[in-house]
């Protein structure tokens, strides 16, 4: 007979069993860290097609830009479009010359500094897209863990209260409560461990991203203070 409670007991402790029969506050912590599991995953994959679609576009923008078709048929190109990343930087850099020219510009360092901070105006845009939605990826991967053990807290306290009610330390008496505080924990390690490695990752290859956009605009931006000064110099020579 003992053992044949035994065996109930052992059958009946699946996972499904433990979520159900938990306390309300345990079914709350296994619930929010499973939803945080499900988000980070939703992250991770949105994170990995957006990347691989703007290193594609960083490609083909720099495998065009440097094939010595002319800028300004490169702007007209792009004006119109909705641009990202170093197309984004190139528009904003562009736009601005051409302003400043069509109002006389007359002084090549305010124009170098304008066009400038529009490139890091622009720069800082696109670093922040890149980078949304990774704070939420920290925060699970910090966070996962105490949440878990939180639900473990609780599940232990289940336990001797099982122990006090029944005044018996029979395994069919503490398992429960044990089983399930360690499925909490189980769940935030679950949810915290991917977050962490992925914040990692996407971390890196914004950094990565940013660094190219970057070297872009700094040898953009060298190019141009060259044609300003070809364009400005004869003008106040003439003056």
């Amino acid at each position: 007979m003992e053992q044949a409670g035994l065996a109930a007991v052992t059958t009946d402790v699946t996972l499904w069993s433990l979520f159900m029969e938990a306390g309300f506050v345990v079914k709350l912590v296994m619930l929010g860290l499973m939803a945080a599991s499900v988000w980070t995953w939703a992250i991770v994959v949105d994170k990995t097609i957006r990347y691989a679609r703007i290193r594609r576009q960083l490609d083909s923008f720099e495998q065009v830009f440097w094939s010595g078709q002319s800028l300004e048929e490169l702007y007209r190109t792009l004006s119109d479009r909705q641009t990202s990343g170093m197309g984004a930087i190139f528009v904003s850099a562009m736009r601005e010359w051409k302003k400043s020219f069509e109002r006389g510009a007359r002084s090549p360092i305010g124009l170098q500094m304008r066009i400038d901070r529009a490139m890091d105006v622009t720069l800082s845009r696109e670093s922040e897209a890149l980078e949304a939605r990774l704070g939420s990826l920290a925060t699970i991967g910090s966070a996962g863990p105490f949440v878990g053990l939180f639900g473990t807290v609780i599940g232990i306290m289940t336990s001797f209260q099982a122990i006090a009610g029944s005044k018996s330390t029979n395994l069919a008496v503490v398992a429960p409560g044990i089983a399930e505080a360690l499925l909490a924990t189980a769940i935030g390690l679950l949810a915290a461990i991917p977050a962490v490695i992925a914040y990692n990752k996407f971390t890196a290859d914004a950094g990565k991203i940013n660094s190219r956009m970057e070297g872009f605009a700094d040898e953009f931006s060298a190019i141009l203070s060259r044609q300003i000064d070809e364009k400005l110099q004869p003008r106040q020579a003439a003056q």
